[in-house]
């Protein structure tokens, strides 16, 4: 067969790449062991610099769960943030901007937030870390000296994972915020090691959130990607 034409998994590829999605309400309902045990081992089958897989994942559920997002939220009120990798919102270049725009109107005329109800807009952030009700977490974190280079494969891990979950039907939010808290999660786990760049609650998708049918657009191929031979 061409290498020009799909392959026999390019159909499931397909469905499964372009099927996740970001869920934002979920349901109460525990993932069985079993299946966990199948989708992060799955998940640790990503690639790395040299096979250094440096990631360390700490899958947080039940009361530990709940005590966290108690927690997470207490540091939020008294803005005790502790950011291990950088964040500024001038790091984005205009067209991103305009892209992270763009979700946010739809994000919050979803959730029926209008563009200036600032009030609003922060107590869904503050709900948010409640892990938007999701009954489990994953917190990623870099194992090393946490530079951009380990980062970048905690990365590749973290979308292997992601797309893991949907594999096994399970639904998933990546979310920043949670990293801007990174202190509160070590001291809440029991950890004194690990740079967190990335928390991810997941579960199962409350279907009749309206938040949860928002669609995103994404770039055209010509926009991000340029294809040179010389």
């Amino acid at each position: 067969m061409s290498p020009s034409h799909p392959t026999e998994l390019s159909g499931y590829a397909e469905k499964l790449i372009r099927g996740r999605r970001a869920s934002r309400a979920f349901r109460p309902d525990p993932v069985p062991e079993e299946t966990l045990r199948a989708v992060f081992a799955l998940a640790g089958a990503a690639p790395s610099s040299s096979n250094t897989q440096p990631w360390q994942v700490e899958v947080v559920s039940g009361a530990l769960r709940d005590r966290l997002a108690d927690a997470l939220q207490a540091a939020h009120a008294e803005q005790r943030t502790t950011v291990d990798f950088p964040y500024h919102d001038d790091m984005y270049s205009k067209a991103q901007q305009r892209r992270r725009a763009a979700f946010g109107t739809a994000l919050y005329g979803a959730l029926g937030i209008g563009r200036n109800d600032h009030a609003a807009r922060a107590a869904f952030d503050a709900e948010s870390l409640r892990f938007y009700g999701a009954p489990h977490v994953a917190f990623l974190f870099t194992a090393g000296d946490a530079g951009a280079r380990l980062a970048a494969d905690v990365g590749i891990y973290a979308q292997t994972l992601l797309l893991a979950m949907t594999a096994y039907g399970l639904d998933s939010c990546p979310q920043g915020l949670l990293s801007f808290y990174a202190d509160t999660v070590r001291g809440e786990l029991g950890l004194d090691h690990g740079k967190l760049l990335v928390g991810i609650s997941f579960g199962y998708a409350d279907g009749s959130a309206p938040v949860n049918h928002i669609t995103t657009d994404r770039a055209a191929l010509d926009a991000t990607t340029a294809f040179r031979c010389q």
